[in-house]
């Protein structure tokens, strides 16, 4: 439990902040959105809600893992 000082202060969001940080590299490292609400320990609906953009920028990236399972570019 904080104290009132804690509160008071710019640590009191730091819990929160380093969760969403947390959760956000999951998604860019690729963990699928039904595996990190699952570790976030949230339903799938909010990690959509609260993530999607970072969801959204990950099209060149997944474009890339697809080349790369089929060989490659130059395949």
């Amino acid at each position: 439990m904080f104290t009132p000082e804690v509160y008071a202060s710019p640590l009191a969001a730091t819990p929160y902040d380093l969760r969403h940080a947390c959760i956000s590299l999951w998604i860019v490292a690729g963990v699928d959105p039904a595996t990190a609400a699952k570790w976030a320990g949230q339903s799938i609906e909010i990690l959509f809600r609260t993530y999607a953009a970072w969801l959204s920028g990950q099209e060149k990236a997944l474009r890339k893992n697809i080349e790369d399972a089929y060989g490659g570019a130059d395949a």
